[in-house]
Parts: C-alpha cells; structure tokens; sequence
C-alpha cells in the first residue's frame, strides 16, 4: 500500500450490496439454487437488436457446470441449461437447418415434448474479457407444455450447432447472492 493510497476513492459496486438480486450478479458471485452453491465462473452478453441484451453465467456447484441465462427485460426471466450433444436430441437437426434454412418446430427428449417458440438472430460476447468483440448466432428456443423444462439449439457460423437443455427458474428460487471477494 502506498501512502497516499488512503486518498484514492474505492469502486462503488454497480448494486444495491443490501439487496442483491440476480440481476446484479458478476464473475465471482455465488448464490444458491435448488440446495447448492452455485460460484460464477464467466459472465456473457447477448445483444438481440433493438437495445435488447440478456446475460449468461456460467456457474458451478462441485463438479456440476450449468448456465444461468438471465432476462431482466421479461419479468427476470430465468433459465438454467447444461450443454448437451445436439444429436442426443435428434439425430439430424444440423442437417435439417442447413438443409430447410429452419430448425423442426417440434422436439422429443427426456420422455418430453419441446415446441418451438422463438427464433433469435443475434450477437454475442465474452464479457468483461473481450468488451468489442461479438460472434453472430441464432439460437432457437424449445419449452414443453408447461413451461417448466428448456431446450436451446444455437448455430454458430454455417455449420456450427451447440444445444442445452435445462429449467426455468423462478427468481426466488436464487437466494444468499453474496458477491465475490
């Protein structure tokens, strides 16, 4: 410590630090869901035109890794998803998109049926790390009947698929969000 460090004024977080939400949360918070403690790893920007952004977190709790995908445009819309083979969902979907320009409007997985309900053009970014630096995608987004269970399928480039599955989860269901050090 210098000596005229006491001078410099500390950051002031960019949150409330007594009402923490997760709409705040940043690398190295940690919160708990569904009775773990989840830490967060990375933290991503999507942009969907429009001054529409969304933010991703990729989190941990011991050795399961998920992502957390926060809307705060939608009522704190919140989903967490796992990457999964895209062909464990269904043998051939990159094949179709490439093939029809469009992803199948219905999905069967896990004993589920998932309905297509939205298609998504968009960009995005590994934030804070790369600030200026967006990557095109689409992503097409699977609810089942009820609203409860997910699937996402993403096309990176021409012939680039990802696809998660996972939760929608309630904004209660995340509490004890505790920023990092």
């Amino acid at each position: 410590m210098g000596l005229f460090d006491f001078l410099k004024k500390k950051k002031e977080p960019d949150y409330d630090p007594t009402n923490i939400g997760v709409k705040d949360l940043k690398k190295g918070f940690v919160f708990d869901y569904d009775l773990k403690t989840w830490h967060v790893l990375e933290e991503y920007e999507y942009d969907w035109g429009d001054n529409y952004f969304t933010q991703e977190y990729k989190i941990e709790a011991g050795n399961d890794d998920a992502y957390l995908h926060v809307d705060p445009n939608e009522d704190m819309f919140i989903t967490l998803t796992r990457k999964v083979r895209i062909r464990s969902i269904r043998e051939d979907i990159p094949e179709k998109i490439v093939e029809k320009q469009r992803p199948p409007k219905k999905l069967e997985y896990e004993g589920r049926t998932f309905y297509l309900e939205g298609q998504n053009p968009g960009y995005f970014n590994n934030q804070p790390d790369n600030e200026n630096t967006w990557t095109e995608l689409i992503s097409w987004d699977y609810y089942d009947d009820k609203g409860e269970f997910t699937i996402a399928i993403e096309q990176w480039g021409e012939r680039d698929f990802e696809a998660s599955y996972g939760v929608v989860v309630k904004p209660f269901e995340i509490d004890n969000i505790l920023p990092g050090e």
